[in-house]
């Protein structure tokens, strides 16, 4: 027995983004983020009782392709020696609604299948010798927690809506939903009936909802005003444009009406952006101060217009103080000697997603940990598909031996046999697990790093990173360089206590040997690969890129470059978090990135605000 839609308290912006879906299907669906226990399956499962021509189809998260997609019948192959497609998932969620509860936790190859169908809007299938294809259209509903792990930007971007579901404050609401939980459990029935009048309701709304939304015009005023709600949040592509507008006809039609005004498409916008955000963008629209209505100010399109003219004045105002701080930090940085200074640890904060969580790693692998996704060596992980072996069996896929060998059962000769499953038709599993990486931290702690306290804000980084790497399971090291040496504080640990013991106790002075610090990393990387076979190597190197300590007599950035060439070909994976401050930027860890082929970022911009830090801190 289902809990009734109509029946859950709260969560009024998860109903009513569902309930748009419904109204207008060309939104593109709802992903829906938040703890456990805020009631997000419970919503979508309930949705199916007030629907009239749909079905929710729930996708098992260890689902394979072949139950996904479809594959080979294989009683009706066996009868006949002919070969005949049996329906997968896909089939079933033509014109219904399809359901992935932990959606974050989904395959990467089923992602994959479904973004291309999403895309297309047609399933097709080329395996085991059948050729076959059929419409495949479907309103995609997604639900995830966000400490399980991020979601992949690519399937991010297809859901239309997005919601942040939050627990109760309200101790009125909880005790009511606790009354209503446990009258539910003691009778479904008598329960689900109390509320069926309400659920007829709700029913004859959206049917009137859909009439409505058939007679909206959209005017050129309307569409000119989206656009500039687009530009302001920065967002790639124009699917946001034509969401935002579908998303404020079905809210114009759930309100009765068949025009649209400004309250729309700003009430769509908190459904639409919050995912779609580019965040380095300083003027975003907002989601509201408010549980249940998100408002977006008036005057915010207009504003991001004026940005860039108003922000030129004070440029051009600052612009003597701020070349005078470049000038006397090159100074410093001319200087032979530092005088040794200690920085706290400086904020820490949610980092952004500038790892390898999303990344596919191409090696089979028996390690453990949350980071990245790569195939398993052993027998365990999620089955994801089957493929011909290559070598001894391990690990025996039946159910996709017995399709590859079901054609050839008819024209069998030995009868005594249920079916004759040969050499060529065996298959064996592929699995898929998450397992953690090897990260070293090389910090530059020269005497630079001290103006302005910049190093407080680097251990901030650190620390931040540290903490992100402790959630992941990884492994961490550390070393440092200053004067004419790099040092390592810390072979690789999972101990991210001793790693924030040697941090603290980190303090800078003294020239930048940046190309000893690249060699050193360099060296620590490749001997850890040698010692640990299943190691997943990241180098993030931390520094404002400007050398000038030599250790071999060449001019000191020619050589770090050499070096950086030399990380590069041996394809360790980098990371470059700029340091530089001041008003002029030479950007000479930009030009070191590029050399290790490595992931760039400004120290500043790898703070997280992502969607979901972005909806917790708005509600």
């Amino acid at each position: 027995m289902i809990f009734p839609f109509v029946a859950i308290e709260g969560q009024e912006r998860i109903k009513k983004a569902l309930l748009l879906n419904i109204i207008n299907e060309k939104i593109g669906g709802v992903l829906i983020n938040g703890e456990k226990g805020t009631a997000k399956s419970t919503l979508v499962r309930g949705l199916e009782k007030i629907l009239t021509d749909k079905k929710v189809i729930n996708l098992p998260l260890n689902t394979t392709e072949d139950n996904l997609v479809g594959s080979i019948d294989i009683e009706r192959t066996l009868k006949t020696g002919k070969k005949f497609f049996q329906e997968g998932i896909l089939k079933k969620c033509h014109n219904n609604i399809l359901y992935i509860d932990e959606i974050n936790l989904l395959g990467e190859s089923i992602i994959s299948t479904i973004l291309e169908v999403v895309s297309r809007e047609k399933n097709y299938i080329e395996r085991e010798g059948i050729s076959f294809s059929h419409d495949c259209k479907f309103i995609l509903i997604g639900t995830m927690n966000p400490e399980e792990g991020d979601l992949r930007v690519g399937l991010l971007d297809k859901f239309g809506l997005y919601v942040n579901a939050v627990g109760s404050k309200d101790i009125l609401e909880r005790v009511n939903i606790i009354k209503k939980r446990l009258e539910f459990e003691k009778n479904p029935i008598v329960f689900s009936e109390k509320y069926f009048e309400d659920e007829e309701l709700l029913k004859e709304k959206i049917f009137s909802a859909k009439e409505k939304l058939k007679k909206i015009k959209v005017s050129e005023q309307i569409m000119n005003i989206a656009v500039k709600f687009i530009e302001e949040a920065n967002c790639l592509g124009n699917r946001a444009e034509i969401i935002l507008i579908e998303t404020a006809k079905a809210i114009a039609a759930f309100d009765k009406r068949t025009y649209l005004n400004i309250d729309d498409l700003k009430e769509a916008a908190t459904f639409v952006l919050p995912h779609r955000v580019n965040l380095k963008n300083e003027t975003l629209p907002n989601e509201a101060n408010n549980k249940h209505n998100d408002n977006i100010d008036n005057n915010q399109t207009n504003n991001a217009m004026n940005n860039h003219e108003n922000g030129q004045g004070s440029e051009n105002s600052s612009q003597n103080k701020s070349i005078q701080e470049n000038k006397n930090e090159d100074n410093d940085n001319s200087s032979e000697n530092y005088s040794e200074e200690e920085f706290d640890i400086g904020e820490i904060y949610k980092v952004k997603n500038i790892f390898l969580d999303n990344t596919k790693d191409k090696f089979k692998r028996k390690g453990t940990g949350k980071r990245c996704k790569t195939k398993s060596s052993s027998l365990q992980g999620r089955y994801i598909k089957s493929s011909i072996p290559r070598g001894k069996i391990k690990d025996f896929a039946l159910d996709a031996s017995i399709r590859a060998a079901a054609p050839y059962q008819f024209k069998k000769t030995d009868n005594s046999l249920v079916i004759n499953i040969k050499k060529e038709h065996i298959r064996v599993k592929q699995r898929e697990k998450r397992t953690g990486v090897s990260i070293l931290f090389a910090v530059d702690s020269s005497g630079s790093m001290g103006v302005k306290k910049r190093m407080e804000a680097v251990k901030g980084a650190v620390m931040s990173l540290l903490k992100n790497a402790y959630e992941k399971r990884d492994k961490v090291g550390m070393l440092s360089f200053r004067r004419d040496r790099a040092e390592e504080l810390l072979p690789f640990t999972r101990s991210i206590d001793l790693a924030q013991k040697k941090l603290e106790k980190l303090s800078t002075g003294g020239k930048t040997p940046l190309s000893e610090g690249l060699l050193k990393a360099y060296n620590i990387i490749k001997t850890e690969m040698k010692r640990n076979k299943e190691a997943i190597p990241v180098l993030i190197l931390l520094s404002d890129g400007k050398a000038n300590f030599s250790f071999s007599g060449k001019e000191p950035v020619v050589e770090s470059l050499e070096i950086a060439e030399k990380i590069k070909k041996a394809k360790i994976k980098c990371i470059v978090i700029d340091t530089e401050e001041g008003f002029i930027k030479l950007e000479m860890a930009r030009t070191l990135s590029e050399a290790m082929g490595a992931n760039y970022y400004k120290l500043d911009d790898i703070r997280s605000e992502d969607l979901i830090q972005l909806v917790k801190n708005n509600i």
